[in-house]
C-alpha cells in the first residue's frame, strides 16, 4: 500500500491529474479522424519510434481514428547511394527518373511502410500498409518542370522532375472502411497516374490532401524542430498559434524557409480545405502527440484559419 503523503503517493496523484486533464479532450475527439504526417527523427530513433507507435495505438483505443502518412527521404537516398545512383534535388524536390521511381517504391512500400506497420502491431494496434496506388486512392498528374538557377552559370534553367506528381484527387473509401473496422491505415506517399504510372509525391502534401478529403479534425506534422519561430535565431520566440495569413507573410519574409515551407504550406492547404486544426510539433520529444492533444499547454505551433 502507498502511504498518504509519501513521494510515491504524490507521483500517483500527479498521474491521476494528468488523466483528469486529458478527459475533456478525449470527450471532444472521440470518433474524430486525425491525420499524422510521420517523418524526421521519429522515423530513425528506436525510442522515438516506440513512443510514436504507443501514442497512435492509444489514440485508437480511446476512439480516435489515426491515419498515418509517411515519406522516407533519407532511406531513399541511402538506397540510391548503395546502388551507385546520385540523388538530385531541384527546389527541394527529388528528380525522379524511372530507375529512381523503382527505388522509391521499393524503399517506401517495401521497407519503411512495413516497418511502421510491424511496430504498430507489436504495440497492440492493427495496422495495414498502403500506398496511394491501392484502390486508386491517390490519383496524380505529372508535375510541370521546375525553374531553378544554375549554380555554375547563374542563369535560370528548366528541369524536368520526371515521375514527380501533383495530386488530382483522393478517394477515402478504403481509408474510411479500415478505420471503422478498427485498423490503423499507414499510407506511403506514392500515387498512381491516369495511365497507371507511379508518382513520387511530397509526403507533407499527401498528408494535407488526405486530411482534407477525410474531413479530418486535425492534421499533425511531426518535424525535427520545436515549431515555428518568429526569429529563427531566438529559441524563446516560438509561435504557439499562427493564422494562415501570418504564415504566408512569414514565408514571404524568409522567417519560414527550407524544409519548413512545404510543411507550413501543407497546413495552410489543410486549414483552407476544412481541417479544423493543424499542428507542427517536435517529433524528437517522447510522446509528443499526446502532449499536443491532451494537455492544456500543448507543444509546437498550431496553424488556424
Amino acid at each position: 500500500m502507498i502511504r498518504k503523503g509519501s513521494d510515491a503517493m504524490g507521483s500517483v496523484i500527479k498521474k491521476a491529474e494528468v488523466l483528469v486533464e486529458a478527459l475533456p479532450y478525449m470527450r471532444t475527439f472521440v470518433g474524430k479522424t486525425f491525420v499524422i504526417k510521420y517523418g524526421g527523427s521519429a522515423m530513425e530513433d528506436q525510442d522515438l519510434k516506440k513512443s510514436i507507435c504507443l501514442d497512435l495505438v492509444l489514440l485508437k483505443y480511446i476512439g480516435i481514428h489515426p491515419v498515418i502518412v509517411h515519406g522516407g527521404g533519407p532511406e531513399i537516398t541511402r538506397a540510391m547511394d548503395r546502388l551507385g545512383k546520385k540523388p538530385t534535388f531541384v527546389n527541394g524536390l527529388r528528380v525522379t527518373d524511372a530507375e529512381t521511381m523503382e527505388i522509391v517504391q521499393m524503399v517506401l512500400a517495401g521497407k519503411v511502410n512495413k516497418e511502421i506497420v510491424t511496430l504498430l502491431n507489436q504495440h497492440g494496434g492493427k495496422a495495414v500498409g498502403l500506398t496511394g496506388k491501392d484502390g486508386d486512392m491517390i490519383i496524380a498528374r505529372k508535375r510541370p518542370a521546375e525553374v531553378c538557377v544554375d549554380k555554375n552559370s547563374g542563369e535560370a534553367v528548366t528541369v524536368d522532375l520526371g515521375y514527380v506528381g501533383d495530386i488530382d484527387r483522393v478517394d477515402t473509401a478504403l481509408l474510411g472502411t479500415l478505420s471503422r473496422e478498427g485498423y490503423i491505415p499507414v499510407l506511403a506517399s506514392i500515387a498512381v497516374g491516369y495511365d497507371g504510372e507511379s508518382y513520387n509525391i511530397n509526403a507533407d502534401y499527401v498528408a494535407s490532401e488526405v486530411a482534407q478529403a477525410l474531413k479530418a479534425e486535425k492534421l499533425i506534422v511531426l518535424t525535427d524542430v520545436e515549431g515555428i519561430f518568429e526569429d529563427p535565431e531566438r529559441e524563446d520566440s516560438i509561435v504557439s498559434s499562427l493564422t494562415v495569413d501570418s504564415a504566408r507573410q512569414m514565408i514571404a519574409a524568409g522567417q519560414i524557409d527550407g524544409g519548413m515551407i512545404p510543411k507550413v504550406e501543407a497546413c495552410i492547404r489543410a486549414v483552407e480545405g476544412g481541417v479544423a486544426r493543424t499542428h507542427i510539433i517536435d517529433g524528437r520529444l517522447l510522446h509528443s502527440i499526446l502532449l499536443e492533444i491532451f494537455t492544456d499547454e500543448g507543444i509546437g505551433t498550431m496553424v488556424i484559419p
